[in-house]
């Protein structure tokens, strides 16, 4: 085993050239493997983080189903859920909203197009649920509490809505009528996380929309949770709002967030893997050709071999060694390539590097199996070869 070894060594170390050019296809499929899964594993984890902070917090509390029995009332919300929802532990907004029946009124700007109506929606929330839906400003300002409780006639502008009614700023005290009932225009929303319907929708504070349009309950409630906490107070929600019936009330709360995390990583790792499998198989493709040439090249070497006692399986092995050299060689230098890779993208991006240590540690065995498969033909082509063909060959 030990002349082996060094008869393989030195028919790698004989041509420098040919062994750079030959471990390069390895290199490269090897780190193309150990980067890309590294790449896709820490994309996974920054979606997946995003995906918690964006959607996985969002939790939503609605009336159950109202086909009851015969005369059973329909479960309705209470208007004061907001302060029993915020005394839970993980809670860091709520609000109300619902939809706003207006009938046939149509709303139009004071302005150009001031006798223009136009059929929008008329939403009535309380003042916590824009920080609930992570509602951000483009001007002006929401409606709080005050606003509520005295029913004033102010409303907040989606960013749809108010590019339907030609308003962009709010400094002038710009009205708009719903109907025949003035709203003066306090802000104008930019972006919501939890209700895209609210971006095409004129929305008023609770109490006006009770004064104005007899609204008897509302429609939804919207609870932002800390980070992990969701699957808690979905459970907590139903019983604080209706602790008597807390199963005539119905939770929207997000996947678990490991599910989430594993779904989305598999989806990457799959397309990634794939990927790495090509660039395996053409750097296995090419150990493959370089070694059947240079059994080609080695005619008399192997027929001075043969002729001097050594057998068909000793000039096998000997061309097997040096394939699994080669893709040794190969997978240690792709897989440094591949980690270095992952690291400085996810260094540029300011991510966090992830990185599965089996395939980090098992990738260099990867290459070494991949010489191994290269190298079989050409092996079993040289220890084909007859002594006396090979030395009057040569």
């Amino acid at each position: 085993m030990r002349d082996l070894l060094d008869e393989a060594l030195a028919g790698v170390a004989a041509r420098p050239t040919r062994l750079i050019l030959t471990t390069l296809g390895t290199v490269l499929g090897v780190a193309a493997l150990v980067g890309t899964v590294g790449l896709g594993q820490t994309a996974a984890g920054q979606i997946s983080q995003k995906f918690d902070l964006a959607q996985a917090t969002r939790v939503v509390v609605e009336p159950g189903d109202k086909n009851g029995q015969e005369g059973e009332a329909a479960t309705e919300l209470p208007w004061d859920a907001p302060l029993r929802l915020g005394r839970l532990n993980g809670v860091e907004a709520v609000g109300t909203v619902s939809t706003v029946n207006i009938g046939d009124d149509l709303v139009r700007s004071v302005g150009l197009d001031g006798s223009e109506g136009k059929a929008l929606n008329v939403m009535a929330g309380s003042a916590g649920l824009f920080e609930a839906v992570r509602a951000a400003l483009k001007t002006g300002r929401f409606f709080d509490a005050g606003h509520d409780q005295r029913a004033d006639k102010v409303v907040v502008l989606g960013k749809h809505a108010a590019e339907r009614l030609g308003i962009n700023r709010v400094d002038g005290q710009p009205a708009v009528f719903i109907g025949d009932q003035p709203y003066t225009v306090i802000g104008i929303l930019d972006s919501v996380s939890g209700r895209a319907e609210l971006n095409d929708a004129l929305i008023i504070p609770n109490g006006t929309a009770k004064a104005a349009y007899d609204l008897k309950a509302p429609d939804a409630i919207e609870i932002r949770t800390a980070v992990g906490a969701a699957q808690l107070i979905a459970g907590q929600a139903p019983k604080a709002i209706e602790p008597n019936n807390p199963s005539n009330l119905s939770v929207d709360a997000p996947p678990k967030q490991g599910a989430v995390r594993k779904g989305v990583e598999s989806d990457l790792n799959a397309l990634f893997l794939l990927l790495g499998a090509v660039a395996l198989l053409v750097g296995g493709l090419g150990i493959a050709n370089v070694t059947l040439l240079s059994v080609l090249e080695r005619i008399g070497e192997i027929g001075l071999r043969r002729a001097l006692g050594a057998a068909r399986r000793h000039i096998a092995a000997q061309f097997l060694v040096e394939s699994v050299i080669v893709g040794l060689l190969g997978g240690l230098l792709g897989t440094a390539v591949g980690v270095l890779l992952t690291v400085g993208v996810s260094w540029s991006k300011d991510w966090t590097p992830i990185l599965d240590n089996t395939l980090a540690f098992g990738s260099p065995l990867l290459g070494a199996v991949i010489g191994l498969i290269a190298g079989t033909y050409p092996a079993w082509k040289a220890s084909a070869i007859q002594p006396i063909t090979a030395l009057r060959g040569a």
